[in-house]
């Protein structure tokens, strides 16, 4: 129990420090209300799923002998965020009464989460830490990576809320709002290429 209390409290802090993906829902919060931001998290949240199911199977030992060969993944995730910061930035304001959550929200959610291998090499080395028993079995790992999800959900889901909270204060200020949220998108896409592999 004291090792699930660890990966509650570790996975906690590191929801606190903003990424590529909480970039992505602040932004679509800001632009779509809380609804865009909900569904981004469930786009984040089943991207974040696919990298840990395959930590899960054990077919990161794979992707780590070639993860140099991903960098590529790596800058397409980079060129998708600067773009949807660049096309954001340059849509006019739309009316918050009128905006509601696009259906692409969902799948923008998940191919950022997913196009970023660090974050796939970093659940590899962080969700093993919290596996106990001298032989885990694959239910093991499934658990912890469960409870880890779980609080990424609600940590994400904070975010929207967040920002959900500080969107009323721009509907006096519709083109600031948008480049906020283009900012945001434009500065995760930096963050992500500035980002090395950790060896």
């Amino acid at each position: 129990m004291t090792s699930f209390a660890a990966l509650v409290a570790a996975t906690a802090i590191l929801v606190a420090i903003p990424g590529p993906n909480v970039a992505l829902i602040v932004a679509n919060t800001l632009r779509y209300g809380l609804p865009g931001g909900i569904v981004t998290v469930l786009g984040t949240t089943c991207g974040v799923g696919l990298q840990l199911a395959l930590v899960v199977l054990g077919l990161v030992a794979a992707i780590a002998v070639v993860a140099d060969a991903l960098t590529w993944i790596r800058w397409a995730g980079v060129a998708y965020l600067v773009y949807l910061g660049v096309r954001t930035w340059r849509t006019p304001p739309a009316d918050l009464g009128t905006v509601g959550a696009a259906p692409a929200m969902f799948w923008r959610g998940c191919l950022v989460a997913v196009l970023n291998p660090k974050t796939l090499l970093f659940n590899a080395a962080f969700v093993p830490q919290f596996v106990s028993g001298a032989s885990p079995t694959p239910a093991d790992f499934g658990l912890v990576a469960a409870v880890y999800l779980g609080v990424l959900v609600l940590g994400d889901a904070f975010w929207a809320l967040f920002a959900r909270l500080a969107r009323p204060l721009l509907v006096g200020y519709p083109a600031i709002r948008g480049k906020l949220a283009g900012a945001f998108l434009m500065a995760a896409g930096a963050g992500l290429a500035l980002a090395r592999r950790q060896t």
